[in-house]
């Protein structure tokens, strides 16, 4: 009977708390790219080429296409929630799901979030 305290104390335990802290642990690889010049100036090249080439503006100009420097975010201002709107697009708008379909995939996504956030007005 008294091997099963132990057990919770020295494996239940351990995991609960680990799980536990993940969440607050988590670093969006853009937050690690934000420190990065090259990542960021790619971020910032993939941004013209794509969202401002077609949609977004790096200004805030009359379309109908969202500003994305602001302190507004629609559909979600988390990393996460960015990296969600882009990859999967927004049903019944012009935001179409891009995927993953970068030249370097996924990892090119995080840049532009990078750019993003390192050119966004710096909200409270």
């Amino acid at each position: 009977m008294r091997l099963l305290p132990v057990l919770f104390i020295f494996m239940v335990l351990p995991i609960t708390l680990t799980k536990c802290g993940e969440a607050k642990d988590f670093v969006s690889p853009a937050d690690v790219y934000m420190t990065d010049p090259e990542a960021v100036k790619r971020g910032k090249l993939l941004f013209v080429g794509t969202c401002a080439g077609y949609c977004h503006k790096l200004t805030p100009e009359r379309v109908d296409a969202l500003y994305l420097f602001d302190c507004e975010w629609k559909h979600g201002s988390s990393d996460q929630e960015i990296f969600n709107t882009v990859t999967m697009g927004v049903p019944n708008t012009r935001m179409v799901g891009f995927g993953t379909g970068f030249p370097e995939g996924e990892n090119d996504l995080w840049k532009i979030i990078a750019f993003l956030r390192t050119n966004s007005a710096q909200c409270s």
